[in-house]
């Protein structure tokens, strides 16, 4: 995914979109020097057994036997057959994964991974994702949205709040939820009955007022305070009642790896992918953990991880198949592009790389690897960036360059290393 536009600045520029966005969907394929690449959205991250198994079977059939996890929750199959497409799409909407092929790039919700499991947040909120993508998949003006516009359904605990969506509903007292448009510290408090359907009205009138000029709310010239009025006049012209209300910042982090309690002792699991991938065998033994000893359902995480509700059994067989299932893990808080052989843009194999500076235990901020300047599939907010140049890698902490062209791999691994402890000390 492209980088996350920061605060608006007086005399800030704004991109001019004058042609379609070419975000890959899974109808719609990449063309990457390791094959084609699909994106499957997965709404809320939710899937079941038997839909993660048809993942398996699509990626070891048609492409490079993994699964790829994206910062949305979402996952990529990579290394497709050229010409697979029309076979790609049967898998999938056997699976149930293509309720409406139309609709497929714009499914993409993220929504509190350990909402309704843990006891934390005001409400569950996946009963919110569910509904608003059947509303999506039912609109027609939806149909205008970028492949990039995020809606987030916070439970409120602050954790998808803080990945910078373009629509967020927040959970809050009283039966009430706030829905955000982008950036902005004010929101709308509708009921939570209504708040699936507020928030598709606030991108049907976030559309009208961009029309084919931006993709994203953060990029409307005019910034979010006409759009909010406008959300509110446009949900009252539907009946919903829409209140002016503040929202606290969002605080929320990562479920940590391991096992999470809930109400009356039940308990899920939390695991991690390395990188963000998941061989064919690991993706299957989840699945089968998820049917046997859990609700049979997985939830993956916009932190490239995935939780297994009500699984009551300890993740030492999971460890043990390379999955990250302790918070002292170094993988833990490690993210990197796909890099060289897949993309013919990245300058290294940062992949390899990053996995030969790990340290002994997860520390610090989290770091990403870029194999160019493009940052493909960065995470939100604050990091510690290592990007492969020409002449070595570039590493910068919160947008900070404070190190420029190492190359020694014991180098980089100490120059990374501290640059992850001293950034959470400044």
């Amino acid at each position: 995914m492209p980088t996350t536009p920061g605060p608006r600045t007086t005399g800030a520029t704004f991109p001019l979109r004058d042609r379609g966005d070419a975000c890959p969907g899974a109808l719609r394929l990449h063309t990457a020097d390791d094959g084609a690449l699909a994106r499957v959205r997965i709404p809320a991250g939710v899937l079941t057994a038997r839909q993660a198994l048809a993942l398996a079977d699509a990626a070891q059939r048609l492409g490079d036997g993994s699964l790829h996890f994206t910062s949305r929750g979402n996952v990529q199959l990579r290394g497709l057959a050229a010409g697979c497409g029309a076979e790609l799409a049967d898998a999938l909407g056997a699976a149930g994964l293509l309720p409406s092929p139309r609709h497929e790039r714009v499914r993409n919700i993220l929504a509190s991974p350990l909402s309704g499991l843990d006891g934390l947040g005001h409400a569950d909120v996946q009963p919110w994702a569910r509904e608003l993508d059947r509303l999506l998949c039912a609109s027609e003006a939806a149909l205008g949205l970028s492949g990039r516009f995020l809606f987030a359904c916070d439970d409120g605990r602050g954790d998808v709040a803080a990945l910078g969506a373009d629509v967020t509903l927040v959970a809050a007292d009283g039966g009430c939820a706030l829905l955000r448009l982008g950036p902005d510290d004010a929101a709308l408090s509708v009921g939570a009955d209504d708040a699936p359907r507020a928030a598709l009205l606030a991108a049907e009138v976030f559309l009208d007022a961009a029309g084919s000029r931006s993709w994203r709310v953060s990029e409307l010239p005019g910034g979010t305070a006409q759009l909010t009025r406008g959300v509110a006049h446009r949900l009252a012209a539907e009946g919903v009642r829409g209140r002016l209300s503040a929202v606290a910042p969002a605080a929320g982090s990562a479920p940590a790896p391991g096992t999470v309690t809930g109400p009356g002792g039940r308990t899920s699991l939390s695991v991690v992918a390395p990188l963000g991938r998941l061989t064919g065998a690991q993706w299957r033994l989840l699945a089968a953990v998820a049917e046997r000893d859990g609700s049979g359902e997985l939830r993956l995480t916009p932190w490239r991880g995935v939780v297994l509700p009500g699984c009551d059994v300890p993740g030492a067989d999971l460890a043990a198949a390379g999955l990250v299932t302790s918070p002292a893990s170094p993988w833990l808080g490690v993210g990197a592009c796909i890099g060289r052989p897949g993309c013919a843009k990245s300058l290294a194999d940062v992949r390899a790389d990053a996995a030969a500076a790990l340290g002994p235990e997860a520390s610090g901020l989290p770091v990403y690897w870029s194999g160019c300047e493009r940052r493909c599939g960065h995470p939100h907010g604050d990091r510690v960036d290592v990007v492969a140049t020409a002449h070595g890698y570039d590493i910068s902490v919160r947008g900070e360059r404070r190190h420029t062209g190492v190359t020694a791999p014991s180098e980089l691994a100490a120059t990374v290393a501290a640059a992850r402890t001293t950034a959470v000390t400044r």
